[in-house]
């Protein structure tokens, strides 16, 4: 458990390492773009080869079709709720204007199921999936830039961000540890229930948050990053 544990730290820590970022400097708009449409890319690569296909193996369609249900609707249910405490907390103000405590929800809510998957696969005999390790570290960075880079021009201080990102961090890293213990007494109908949710949840994230976000950032560059993230995590889930 200590070894899902560190895997669960790393795959983390980028959250933490562009809240750093974010209330550094100021970053350009297409540069955080450009890296959020390669990873989306990545995370599509690693639904698709890793997470589904993976779900399917160990326990067939049903499951990882009932995983994938609760994991979109958690997401979408979870995500609306925060769209509306931000639409009531800052009345009259712009979307853009909002400041980044969304983003730090989103990262929550789309952290811990794919955080709980590394788990589910070291808990499994399986390994790390370096594809899926991959895919995590890089999409978390403008997540966590652009929230903090967003809360540091609304006024927020340095210290109550680096601790609100640290929190998070805290609680995905933790969450491998919980795939991990899960996988561990669930079964294979329980571990492929797991992959769907964590599946059907970066689904509707990618299409509702990251590529929308990707594609007004960095224009069409971002169609090509998507594809460039998408080639690199399905050759790393080939070799793993």
């Amino acid at each position: 458990m200590t070894t899902a544990l560190l895997w669960g730290a790393l795959a983390a820590s980028s959250l933490l390492v562009g809240a750093l970022l974010g209330v550094a400097r100021t970053w350009p708009g297409r540069l955080v773009g450009l890296v959020l449409a390669f990873g989306g890319g990545a995370l599509i690569a690693s639904v698709s080869f890793e997470l589904a296909e993976e779900g399917l193996q160990t326990g067939g369609p049903v499951p990882v079709a009932i995983g994938i249900t609760l994991g979109a609707a958690a997401f979408a249910g979870g995500n609306a709720a925060i769209q509306a405490l931000g639409a009531r907390r800052h009345r009259g103000r712009t979307h853009e204007d909002e400041g980044g405590t969304g983003l730090a929800f989103g990262a929550f809510l789309d952290g811990i199921p794919e955080q709980a998957v590394l788990g589910i696969g070291l808990a499994s005999g399986g390994g790390v999936s370096i594809a899926l390790l991959v895919a995590v570290w890089i999409s978390n960075l403008p997540e966590s830039i652009g929230s903090a880079s967003d809360m540091r021009r609304d006024g927020t201080t340095r210290r109550v961000i680096l601790l609100l990102w640290t929190g998070v961090t805290a609680v995905c890293a933790l969450a491998t540890l919980g795939g991990y213990a899960v996988a561990d007494i669930s079964g294979d109908t329980g571990t492929s229930v797991i992959n769907g949710f964590a599946a059907g949840a970066l689904l509707v994230m990618l299409v509702d948050e990251m590529i929308p976000e990707a594609r007004s950032k960095a224009g069409p560059a971002a169609g090509l990053a998507t594809v460039v993230g998408f080639a690199l995590a399905a050759g790393l889930s080939k070799l793993t």
